[in-house]
């Protein structure tokens, strides 16, 4: 899997967010919105209600939920990568509903509006360099890195 790894804030505490190019899609930090949600003071703490609300949710049936999670290394609190779980927006969202706390709707708008956003993004970045490599400005190189074939004074106005 290749991924590219953010950090965002919500208010005033840090969501981890990893992009996956091959499924197309953004993975977050379920620690970090737990930790959000039921303002648990540290990330081991976050963790622990985590791993207590995992057994609930084997126990109830829903390994479906369990199942599509993914882990990840991402960077802790301490510098070091780690592997956490993380879920897609549609599995963060059915995480969220299963936590109470009065910051589960205001967490959810801002997730997808973060999601929108970064979507949008990198969207825009990668029509603008295709459309730069049709009309023959860039070149991709066989170690995957770019290559500029033409600069601003050298693009001929329409």
């Amino acid at each position: 899997m290749t991924q590219k790894k953010s950090i965002q804030i919500f208010e005033g505490s840090q969501i981890r967010i990893a992009w996956d190019e091959e499924e197309e899609k953004y993975y977050f930090s379920i620690v970090d919105v737990v930790r959000i949600l039921t303002d648990q003071p540290t990330p081991r703490k976050a963790s622990t209600y985590w791993a207590v609300l995992k057994k609930r949710l084997k126990e109830e049936g829903a390994d479906e939920l369990l199942t599509n999670r993914k882990q990840l290394k991402m960077p802790a609190a301490d510098g070091k990568n780690r592997a956490i779980d993380v879920a897609d927006l549609e599995q963060i969202f059915r995480i969220i509903q299963s936590i109470p706390s009065k910051k589960a709707e205001p967490i959810k708008q801002w997730l997808s509006e973060m999601a929108d956003y970064l979507s949008v993004n990198r969207s825009a970045v990668q029509k603008q360099v295709e459309s730069f490599r049709k009309k023959g400005y860039l070149d991709r190189r066989d170690d995957g890195s770019w290559h500029v074939l033409a600069l601003n004074s050298n693009i001929k106005k329409a």
